[in-house]
């Protein structure tokens, strides 16, 4: 099970959803924007992440201590908009010791701003201990596409 869309922390009863979850099914994953604190968030709960770059307007609302929270078998995500963001992101893997953490890192070109294949040259090129993520749903069906 996954919860997710807008943000599942701004709702009042989400961690009542995801203890009731836990209790129905092996695997609960929480997506966040990672500006609520996730120390609420029960233990079991698998936790992905989004670090918000400088090129999304947003990145004065990251929550650097939620990092602490992290485990094994969570992710954290970036959105790449350019070679700064990247360059930015990078930086914050190495300042942050972010491999350490033993959480997937996934970089995610932001669609219609950047190839994927560019992306991928910069991470093989810095042997950035990362993977790709694509925004499958656009490829497939398109941008406009939703609720699918």
């Amino acid at each position: 099970m996954l919860v997710t869309g807008g943000e599942p922390l701004a709702q009042r009863n989400v961690i009542g959803l995801l203890k009731a979850l836990l209790t129905e099914s092996a695997t609960v994953q929480l997506e966040t924007a990672g500006a609520h604190d996730l120390a609420r968030v029960p233990d079991g709960v698998s936790i992905i992440m989004d670090i918000k770059t400088p090129g999304s307007g947003e990145e004065k609302r990251n929550r650097w201590e939620n990092l602490s929270h992290l485990k094994a078998g969570d992710e954290i995500k970036f959105v790449i908009n350019d070679r700064d963001d990247y360059e930015w992101t990078r930086q914050i893997i190495i300042d942050k010791s972010l491999a350490d953490l033993k959480a997937a890192l996934l970089l995610s070109p932001a669609w219609n701003y950047l190839p994927p294949a560019k992306l991928v040259s910069w991470i093989l090129k810095d042997q950035l201990p990362a993977r790709l993520q694509i925004q499958q749903h656009k490829y497939i069906w398109g941008a406009e596409v939703t609720g699918v």
